[in-house]
Parts: structure tokens; sequence; C-alpha cells
């Protein structure tokens, strides 16, 4: 694998993606931002600060997430429907460099993404003189972006062997189900079922945990940023699960004829 040529390849990918538009996202978190700052003081009496810092924070998760899943699913299955894949791999690109550079590439503009709309964010709280805690924030943003590029990963991942429609289902799917992998594995324990606790212990092993990638609570209520351990374990697991993502994609990918 040629690095400096995975990386020529992820910067065509970030400039491709800009060029569809993509960057109206941000626009668009601008706009559900200015629309909750004028709402929600008509619905919560009191707590219109933590609902604002809530919704921001929710927002920039559910755009990225939707960003990440329908280019993510798109990247491969674009490239074989306009036949373009015959002339990349015809070149000297390896299928590995392809599937990294599309997975790096998706990631830089998710990157893009967060950190544009969190500084929209930061500039509502400021300008509507909102109490925060920045470091909070700027944690929580972080483990967006991971949690994103992770779900990144699983839509390349589906999208390399299966249609985009197929592929947009079952990434949403896991997506949904990631949130509650803990809350299945704790079921599994109450029904006291050697064969339900096996399941669920299964299932935990194999599905993505997407709640320890979650800090969005302990920002909207202030809690104190401090990089601990188990954060760096969550972080470190978020990185080798895309990576095994990115390896099995890689595999398939190279055994499939165009």
């Amino acid at each position: 694998m040629d690095l400096s040529r995975t990386f020529v390849l992820s910067k065509n990918v970030v400039l491709e993606t800009i060029r569809d538009r993509i960057l109206f996202v941000i626009v668009f978190y601008g706009i559900i931002l200015a629309i909750a700052s004028r709402i929600l003081p008509e619905f919560a009496a009191s707590t219109e600060d933590k609902m604002f810092l809530d919704v921001g924070l929710a927002a920039i998760n559910l755009l990225g997430l939707i960003v990440a899943v329908f280019v993510g699913v798109g990247m491969v299955n674009k490239e074989i429907d306009k036949r373009t894949i015959l002339m990349l791999i015809a070149k000297p690109v390896g299928r590995s460099e392809f599937i990294l550079a599309k997975y790096l590439g998706l990631s830089a503009v998710l990157a893009i993404l967060v950190a544009a709309m969190t500084g929209i964010y930061l500039g509502f709280l400021y300008l509507q003189g909102i109490p925060y805690s920045l470091p909070s924030i700027l944690l929580a943003a972080l483990f967006i972006q991971l949690q994103i590029s992770l779900i990144a990963g699983i839509a390349i991942a589906f999208g390399v062997f299966t249609s985009s429609l197929l592929a947009t289902a079952l990434t949403f799917g896991v997506y949904l189900i990631g949130n509650i992998t803990q809350d299945i594995l704790k079921l599994g324990s109450i029904t006291k079922n050697p064969g339900i606790e096996r399941l669920t212990q299964i299932l935990y092993l194999i599905l993505p945990d997407l709640s320890r990638l979650d800090l969005k609570n302990d920002a909207v209520y202030g809690m104190t940023a401090v990089i601990r351990p188990s954060l760096l374990a969550d972080a470190g697991y978020s990185i080798l699960y895309a990576g095994i993502l990115l390896a099995l994609a890689i595999a398939i990918f190279a055994n499939r004829e165009f």
C-alpha cells in the first residue's frame, strides 16, 4: 500500500464531496439553531438553556450521521455504477488503497462538518448568553466525530457488497441497535437463561457499543471534561472497530469482480 497515493485519493474524495454541495448541511444546521432559539423559550419556561444545549449537540450528531450513512454507502456503488471503478483499478491503485482513501476522505469531510457546526453552535451560545462548559462541549464534539466516523466505516463496509438501499437500511439498523447494546447485555443477564445470555454477549461483541461515544449529556450539564483512562479506552475502541470494518471491507472488495 502506497500511503502517499492513498492520501492523494482521499484528497480527491474530499474535493468531490464538497462539490456535491454537502457543506450546505452547515447552513441547514444554522437554520435549525436559529429556529430553536426562537421556539424553545415559548415551550420551556426555565429549561430553555439546557434544551438548546441538548438540541444543538443532537443536531450535530444527527446531521453528521445522515452524511456518514448516505455518502458512505454510495461511495463505492457510485464508482461501480459510473464504471469509473474500472479505470481506477486498471491504474496502479490497489483495492485496499481505494477503500482506505474513501474512508479517510469521508472522515475528513465529517471532521470539517463537525468543526464548522460546533463553531456555529458556540457562536449561538455566546450571543444568547447561555452558560456552558467549553472543554465539555469540545470533548463531546470530538466523540461525535469518532462515532460518525465509525458509522461511516460501517456504511462503506455494507456498501461494498450490497445495494445502496439495503446498505443504508442495515447501517441505520446497526446505529439504532448500537445505542442500546449495553441494555441488550443487561437484559440477557436478567433472564437468567444461559442461551439468551450467550446470545446477548455475542451480539454485544459483534455490534458497536455507540453509547460509549456519547458525551452529550456531560456537555449539557457542564460536567468537567477530564481526559480519563476510560475516555481514552473508548476512543481507542472506536478506532479499532473502524479498523476492523475497513479490513473486512477491503477483504470483500478484493474478491469482487467487475
